[in-house]
């Protein structure tokens, strides 16, 4: 008789390969292993003299950063409790500009200790609760190690001083020249109210060629390429956006014309010609001197705004036409023609400028406070301006979270020492019961290797 043995349940639903583990804890085990392996992955990275990382994308871009974010980013996660922990990160980016490395690292030594709990007989409610009692304790003890604060957001010094320390764990050496450079560009589109400040309005344009030190700010939108036309130059003038295409109207469908003579054919053509030369004008009678256009612009309509001196900007960029929208105070139209005076915006310099050999164009604000703001950074190769891109939206980003909290903290692992110690003496004299954790549980928050 012979001898049967069942096989693993659903084992005809998934694909060859897949594991199957019935104890609980064995799938959490797992599921920490997985974490650990991205946390050991940045711990090289965190702080001013971490290491970069070489990262070579699906695409076969090379990136060259010490962003733990930007690390997660381009790899290829698919573990899902790992991508808990690169969701985590991104978030801490969008929301604070910094501590993204901490995150990740301080997560997987937590995860660390919790299994060699699971190993020891401990039950996972038990951990969780224990965590969260000492997560609780560690918020309130935060409260009460507040060193300064940033008492006027509209001081450039003040606001630097708060930036400084986020731009220097990406460009340690640099952070100077880059804290100036990003606080001139939030105070110069700070509105009223700094809780109402948008990361949006600081935009970054880096050209090759030069150094950091010759990178500057501009009160406006910059823009990497020339305008389309001849007219290169406009000052004080209005600003008209068409999302439409600026030439003959033509049918979706084909169409057929029959010619009986030549005299038909020139004025077929020239009703094209007048017709277009009707709209062109119409736009230069208006005021209109500026066009930014979000379609094509044929070459007979590209020839009569060079003849009535209108500057014309093709940007494809929906995104990009938003922005040109907002600097200029325009609406932008669906239909070509002359638009009504409140859909106008108003532009005081649109310019072309040569920087570092390429040609950029530049519309530029002369008011003090402005709708946006662009840093045309310079650096000698691609992967230093990447990575000088990120310190900067970094920075950008701590000035909107201390616009909704200006409070400081020490800074290079000062803050999570003292949290240890107090964490520790708090463990100390936490009573040992069913529903909390022993103080031998709770000094496992210990953070010096995560430090």
């Amino acid at each position: 008789m012979s001898l049967n043995i069942p096989g693993a349940p659903n084992a005809n639903l998934f694909k060859q390969g897949y594991n199957n583990y019935d104890a609980e804890d064995g799938a959490v085990l797992r599921n920490i292993e997985a974490c650990r392996a991205i946390s050991s992955t940045v711990q090289t990275s965190l702080g001013p003299y971490g290491r970069n990382k070489v990262i070579i994308n699906h695409l076969q871009k090379m990136i060259l950063t010490s962003d733990a974010a930007t690390i997660l980013r381009e790899l290829d996660v698919v573990h899902p409790a790992a991508k808990l922990l690169v969701m985590a990160s991104q978030q801490q980016e969008a929301e604070m500009g910094d501590a993204t490395n901490l995150v990740i690292i301080l997560a997987g030594e937590l995860l660390k200790k919790a299994e060699d709990l699971l190993r020891m007989g401990l039950k996972a409610s038990d951990i969780v609760i224990g965590y969260e009692k000492a997560q609780k304790f560690a918020l309130e003890t935060l409260e009460e190690l507040e060193v300064d604060k940033v008492e006027n957001m509209r001081d450039q010094e003040e606001l630097s001083k708060a930036i400084r320390t986020v731009i220097a764990s990406k460009q340690n050496g640099n952070e100077e020249f880059l804290a100036e450079l990003v606080s001139e560009a939030v105070l110069s589109v700070l509105p009223n109210n700094p809780a109402n400040f948008n990361v949006d309005n600081i935009r970054v344009v880096k050209i090759m060629g030069g150094s950091l030190d010759q990178s500057r700010v501009v009160k406006g939108m910059v823009f990497p390429k020339e305008p389309d036309g001849s007219v290169k130059k406009a000052t004080k003038a209005k600003v008209g956006v068409y999302t439409c295409p600026i030439d003959v109207s033509q049918t979706e469908t084909k169409g057929t014309v029959l010619l009986h003579n030549a005299k038909e054919m020139v004025d077929f053509t020239q009703g094209e010609e007048s017709q277009l030369e009707t709209s062109i004008k119409e736009l230069y009678d208006s005021g209109l001197r500026v066009v930014v256009v979000g379609d094509r612009v044929g070459d007979l309509a590209m020839h009569y705004l060079n003849r009535f001196g209108i500057l014309c900007m093709r940007i494809l960029s929906k995104f990009e036409l938003r922005r040109v929208c907002r600097v200029v105070g325009a609406t932008p139209l669906a239909r070509l023609g002359a638009p009504m005076p409140d859909e106008m915006g108003n532009i005081d310099v649109v310019e072309t400028l040569e920087i570092g050999g390429d040609r950029v164009t530049v519309f530029r604000q002369e008011d003090e406070v402005t709708r946006t703001a662009t840093l045309v950074l310079r650096g000698a190769t691609q992967n230093h301006l990447d990575d000088v891109e990120r310190a900067v939206d970094d920075g950008v980003n701590v000035v909107k979270a201390i616009s909704r909290d200006p409070r400081l903290v020490p800074g290079a692992g000062a803050t999570e020492t003292q949290l240890v110690e107090r964490i520790q003496a708090f463990g100390e004299k936490t009573p040992v019961s069913a529903n909390t954790l022993s103080k031998s549980m709770l000094r496992l928050l210990k953070l010096s290797r995560a430090l």
